[in-house]
């Protein structure tokens, strides 16, 4: 009668050493000893037995990147373990933000009485992970398409390049076989996906690159981004200084009286819809055409009220 409280205790000691070691190799790499006795101090802090072998360690190495996606290495030169980075500092990011607050939810009771989700939440995350597949194997895919302006609905076959989140929503980029163009599919608006076994050759697509000057799930539509400057009330300019609007932007001043900003982007509809949202808070100073525009969407509004 007492084994599964016992394996109750055993799981949650294995989860509290795994976010020990994945928080201790988020601080600097470490030698397995000095993890280790990291882990005894913590264990009597706790009230755990968080002692462990080499083969132990191991093995949660193995299961942390398992539950997690946190893949922690082995540097042979400075002997030590450190959790190794991907390529871009944006899915690092994210995935430990993933891991904190997995952990917080796992270690909470009834997190209800704490935690609120949002209550919209994105459709077509079920094809999430083979999509995942199909772009690391190379596979061209095949699905049907609606558009939110077309009630018709087509039949797309693409090569499948990367996958990009906008504002809760997720899209993939890929090449379609119809007109040999680069493109961003909504996820909520595909159906009857098929991710087929004919490859495609491996392509210079660099989603960095291709999205470094713009702002949100738009393409570039021009020859070059464009030198915007925005000047934000004081208190907004706190807001925009915390989150910037752009890997871009900034600060050309910062007083009692505006927060200015620069960010050099190509201006979409993406991007003037954001702008927008800032209402009475910001005010376009260049260039000229985005100014113009603004202006003209804000005239069109008041005439509805």
């Amino acid at each position: 009668m007492k084994r599964p409280i016992q394996n109750a205790m055993s799981k949650r000691e294995a989860l509290g050493r795994y976010t020990l070691i994945i928080n201790r190799l988020r601080k600097s790499p470490a030698t397995f000893n000095q993890i280790e006795d990291y882990l005894k101090e913590q264990g009597e802090l706790d009230g755990y037995n968080y002692a462990i072998s080499k083969r132990t360690f191991q093995r949660d190495l193995f299961d942390i990147e398992s539950m997690y996606g946190i893949e922690i290495g082995f540097d042979f030169k400075q002997k030590v373990y450190r959790i190794k980075q991907e390529d871009g500092e944006d899915a690092n990011e994210r995935v430990l933000e993933a891991f904190d607050t997995i952990n917080a939810i796992s270690t909470s009771e009834r997190i209800s009485q704490y935690i609120h989700f949002e209550k919209r939440r994105p459709q077509g995350t079920e094809n999430f992970n083979g999509l995942l597949h199909a772009i690391r194997n190379k596979c061209v895919i095949k699905f049907t398409y609606r558009k939110f302006w077309d009630d018709d609905i087509s039949d797309r076959t693409v090569e499948p390049y990367a996958l990009k989140e906008y504002r809760n929503r997720w899209y993939i980029i890929a090449k379609d076989f119809k007109d040999g163009k680069l493109k961003n599919f909504g996820l909520d608006r595909i159906t009857e996906l098929d991710i087929t076994k004919r490859h495609f050759k491996v392509n210079d697509f660099d989603e960095n690159s291709h999205f470094h000057h713009c702002f949100g799930i738009m393409s570039p539509n021009a020859p070059e981004p464009s030198l915007v400057v925005l000047s934000f009330t004081p208190f907004q300019g706190k807001f925009i200084k915390s989150m910037p609007l752009h890997r871009s932007q900034r600060i050309l001043i910062d007083n009692e009286e505006e927060c200015r900003v620069s960010l050099k982007i190509f201006i979409t509809i993406d991007f003037v819809m954001e702008v927008i949202s800032h209402g009475d808070r910001v005010k376009v100073l260049e260039p000229t055409d985005l100014r113009d525009q603004v202006k003209s969407i804000l005239k069109k509004a008041l005439k509805n009220y």
